[in-house]
């Protein structure tokens, strides 16, 4: 049995857990946390931890957790184990490995909603804008929003002036806690959006 493999799973897990669901910020404090060998082995579900290291490899395991938590920041290990897991992940993986093509893809659903992009992220009445909308009927993925966030700054504007106060909030927590761990090409993804911005503009 490989202990260390079993503590070092339940370890990130445990401080990706804390990061989604608390102020607790994993990449400052890179991924430690007070946690112990000791409380590990007295766990009941200390085997489960055992599974997922064999079954993944380190960094394949953080975006495994990764790809779970988005979807349910406080899931239990032993839901890891599933069929739902491992298709979360996939979906996940496959979703990084093409980024630019999926951010391209979901713009051009986007822009075909409205008749000026600008539409997209407006705030009325206090009511969810656009692309918020959009978003929750699964028009773009998670990482679209966040990159458009990052090029365009709208996440400030709507959490002053959408007057939802508490399923908003969660969905701007959970943005800015995925951000650290989205990796991608800034310039190349801010030339995609003018290059379809000028699609749509003339």
């Amino acid at each position: 049995m490989n202990e260390a493999g079993g503590f070092e799973a339940y370890a990130m897990f445990h401080a990706l857990k804390l990061h989604f669901t608390s102020k607790y910020d994993y990449v400052k404090y890179n991924g430690k946390t007070n946690v112990t060998k000791d409380q590990f082995m007295l766990r009941k579900d200390k085997f489960q931890f055992y599974k997922l290291s064999r079954k993944y490899k380190r960094d394949e395991l953080f975006g495994f957790f990764v790809a779970n938590m988005l979807v349910n920041p406080k899931i239990w290990v032993g839901d890891l184990l599933s069929e739902d897991a491992d298709s979360e992940y996939k979906v996940w993986q496959k979703t990084q490995q093409s980024l630019s093509y999926v951010f391209e893809q979901d713009l051009h659903k986007l822009f075909d909603t409205v008749n000026n992009p600008e539409e997209l992220l407006r705030v009325v009445d206090g009511q969810y804008p656009l692309l918020y909308n959009l978003y929750m009927q699964d028009m773009c993925a998670k990482e679209t929003l966040i990159i458009l966030n990052e090029l365009l700054n709208f996440l400030p504007m709507w959490v002053k002036k959408v007057e939802d106060d508490i399923i908003f909030p969660e969905f701007v927590k959970s943005c800015e806690k995925y951000k650290p761990f989205l990796n991608y090409d800034k310039p190349k993804m801010l030339a995609i959006l003018k290059k379809n911005l000028n699609l749509v503009t003339t």
